[in-house]
């Protein structure tokens, strides 16, 4: 599948560009150890770093990133930013803008005392016909201080402008820097394909294969990244278990 990004030509050598996620894996995953003991089990156990649906997910689409650097302190998000004249006009320059409680009553995310930032994108996105883009935030990143909220646009037909990514900041005593590059929403294409759901009980032979691989599972630790997983590969091209510094199995 082929992703458009365009953008204004006087920002084309100064924004970073929109990557594979695969590329912008977290340092604690990378850090994180591949076992740790369990007072419960009182033994070593593998941790999520051996988990493949935890790690492909984080690898999956790719990722639109903050194009400066944003101070944060006291409340108050600041940043410099100098940016050449544009030469699209009405083009935003602000990387950040906002919106007022109010936009969000009636939810669970209203709160009078808290506004929702949004991360203005630079990058436009055109995706092939009949596909929409997912964006979310960057999964499982409980580490930073916002969650973007979660939205599909059709950018297959809105591909004029840039999708913006409203967030809600959820730490109200994050004080620091969120440095130009930390990713701020994680995208994915998904068919506009309307859903058909199937239901039925097990046939005789399902039920067997059931319980077979449910014991081969619990028989035989990584069964399912041996068997079943398609092989991925980092964006340095080496196999993401190898990027991450796990057996691959």
């Amino acid at each position: 599948m082929r992703v458009r990004f365009r953008c204004d030509p006087a920002l084309r050598d100064l924004l970073p560009p929109p990557r594979p996620a695969r590329e912008a894996l977290p340092d604690w995953l990378r850090k994180m150890p591949a076992m740790a003991f369990s007072s419960s089990h009182r033994q070593d156990l593998r941790t999520l770093k051996h988990c493949p649906p935890f790690i492909d997910a984080m690898t999956h689409g790719f990722v639109i990133s903050l194009p400066c650097d944003v101070t944060v302190s006291a409340g108050e998000l600041r940043w410099d930013w100098r940016l050449p004249p544009l030469t699209v006009e009405g083009h935003t320059r602000s990387p950040m803008s906002f919106h007022v409680p109010a936009q969000m009553q009636g939810t669970p995310l209203f709160d009078e005392r808290r506004m929702a930032v949004k991360f203005n994108s630079f990058w436009t996105v055109e995706l092939p016909k009949g596909w929409s883009l997912m964006a979310t935030h960057p999964i499982n990143r409980f580490d930073l201080p916002f969650r973007t909220l979660t939205g599909v646009v059709d950018s297959d037909r809105f591909h004029d402008v840039g999708v913006f990514f409203p967030a809600i900041w959820i730490d109200p005593d994050f004080a620091g820097t969120l440095a130009a590059g930390t990713p701020v929403a994680q995208c994915f294409p998904v068919s506009r394909d309307e859903l058909e759901l199937e239901l039925s009980a097990f046939t005789s032979s399902e039920a067997r294969r059931y319980t077979e691989t449910g014991a081969a599972i619990k028989a035989e630790p990584g069964l399912y990244r041996k068997r079943f997983r398609a092989r991925k590969r980092s964006g340095l091209g080496e196999p993401i278990a190898q990027a991450l510094d796990v057996e691959e199995e």
